[in-house]
């Protein structure tokens, strides 16, 4: 029998008490492409970090053409003939893009480098890419597209015999994806094996030979691409229907959205929102008391319509009109803030808490004048204001003193929400909402804000858990890598399924 080029034997990984994977078995076969598919959150990449040495696995094998690599060993793999390129990318933003090609494998001559050669091999690389050479310029000035086909040329460059993509097509433009394809399919031609991540179910049904399906950290079917279909795709990664249902039903937070009036006002209207290379042309408007949804998956650019509106996305344009005054999309957070949009950030650690600073602090901050007379601060009333603005996220008035950094996940993600209750922006941008807290503390997140939207505070939300969206959201618009797709409206049609469906881009079949 073949030797599978890349096999898992009952391998499993646990991130402290959350299984990411469990039994896997699986063969990729030698000079084949091989695509993982499955939501977010399914194992897929955990799955394809730990055959490149990037995670080591809790339980079970992984064998490279019949021979086990030393777990989470990235050097390890690499001597195997594995190279990976993932969807964060790696590049030296200062150096030109050949040297980033070559960074780790420059070519040399005689102790030197050679300068000349690896220039030429880039130039060669990007007319095999079809794509224009940029010999001068600092990589950091380059296109997200143009970035991500320098890590893949970068890959190439080493000449491997097993390659594995995290989203290689996440952020390339058309051409360059057709481009990206035919490299891959002449790769295969010459024998090299290739395993993919993707959320294009397109691209795999078209290219790929074979498919392996993900669910809740579980393999859960793997077939040759031609006994697929992308609807059959989408209810391999779902469950079937009544274990959807039941998932729901167990879910917090289910059903915890409040009807708005029919006759609520539009408080904020976006139109034409664009940031080059990450989204175009989003448009929608949000009604004073509605918590608008947006569903897609990771690199769909939910996140960057959330950053843009708060001032994060310099680059962004288009046009935001918050109760009647129309606006430019804001350069910076301040500007955000003055037209009254604040961002609950996906990184509460790093973008949203001032860790060493008290619970109270970090509420106040968002509104210091508040609580303050000829720029003194009243630390009693900063402190009453600071409890008041907590309260309905049920944050102890007992711990406002206490510092952020000795908080539990749950706790320091109520208190982002309480710094703008105490601010009371008109739109509050929410991603990520309850991401790493436990689930008490989702339904209090998810009932509070629910309860705040309720008394006319229009809100955005952004959640990996779709459930959660489905859950909250009055009605949801989808995106899909970079545009908007679809809006659901009516509440029979906003479901994990249909969101999926329209973010997987799946056609209608028999």
């Amino acid at each position: 029998m073949e030797t599978p080029a890349l096999r898992y034997r009952n391998v499993g990984k646990v991130f402290g008490n959350f299984a990411a994977l469990a039994g896997v078995d699986l063969d990729v076969r030698p000079g084949t492409m091989h695509a993982l598919v499955g939501e977010n959150g399914a194992g897929k990449s955990t799955c394809l970090g730990m055959a490149a040495g990037r995670i080591a696995p809790s339980s079970g094998v992984i064998e490279i053409f019949g021979e086990t690599v030393e777990p989470g060993k990235p050097r390890a793999a690499r001597a195997a003939g594995v190279v990976s390129i993932y969807q964060e990318l790696t590049i030296v933003p200062a150096l030109s893009a050949p040297a980033n090609v070559f960074i780790g494998q420059p070519l040399s001559r005689g102790g030197f480098l050679a300068e000349r050669e690896m220039r030429d091999a880039y130039v060669a690389l990007c007319r095999r890419f079809q794509v224009t050479p940029h010999l001068d310029v600092p990589a950091g000035r380059l296109s997200i597209a143009d970035q991500q086909l320098i890590e893949i040329m970068r890959g190439l460059v080493s000449k491997p015999r097993i390659m594995l993509l995290d989203e290689p097509t996440a952020s390339l433009g058309q051409p360059e994806r057709d481009a990206l394809f035919r490299i891959l399919d002449e790769l295969r031609a010459d024998g090299m094996t290739i395993v993919l991540v993707s959320h294009n179910l397109g691209e795999v049904l078209e290219h790929c030979d074979a498919a392996t399906v993900f669910r809740d950290g579980r393999l859960v079917e793997t077939r040759a691409t031609s006994g697929w279909t992308r609807r059959t795709m989408v209810r391999a990664m779902l469950g079937d229907e009544k274990e959807l249902t039941d998932s729901l039903n167990n879910k917090p937070g289910s059903q915890v959205h409040n009807p708005i009036a029919a006759d609520a006002p539009v408080l904020v209207s976006v139109t034409g929102l664009t940031v080059p290379g990450l989204v175009e042309g989003v448009s929608f408007e949000v009604r004073r008391g509605e918590i608008l949804g947006i569903g897609g998956l990771v690199g769909s650019g939910r996140t960057t319509v959330l950053r843009a509106l708060a001032g994060f996305e310099p680059r962004a344009m288009g046009t935001v009109t918050i109760n009647g005054i129309a606006h430019r999309m804001p350069r910076t957070p301040r500007a955000a803030l003055r037209i009254g949009i604040s961002l609950v950030p996906e990184d509460r650690k790093s973008e949203g808490l001032a860790l060493k600073l008290t619970a109270g602090d970090n509420i106040i901050m968002s509104d210091f004048a508040s609580v303050s007379t000829f720029g003194w601060i009243n630390a009693q009333l900063a402190r009453r204001k600071a409890i008041a603005a907590s309260e309905p996220f049920n944050f102890s008035a007992q711990r406002v003193g206490s510092t952020v950094a000795d908080l539990s996940g749950g706790n320091q993600q109520k208190l982002m929400l309480a710094r703008w209750f105490h601010r009371t922006p008109r739109l509050l941008l929410a991603d990520e909402p309850t991401r790493g807290v436990d689930i008490g503390a989702k339904r209090q997140l998810l009932d509070a804000l629910a309860g705040w939207a309720a008394t006319g505070q229009a809100i955005i939300v952004v959640s990996s858990e779709l459930e959660e969206v489905v859950a909250l959201a009055h009605r949801v618009t989808v995106l899909s890598a970079g545009r908007q797709v679809t809006m659901l409206e009516d509440p029979e049609t906003i479901t994990v399924a249909n969101i999926l469906e329209k973010a997987f881009d799946v056609a209608e079949e028999q």
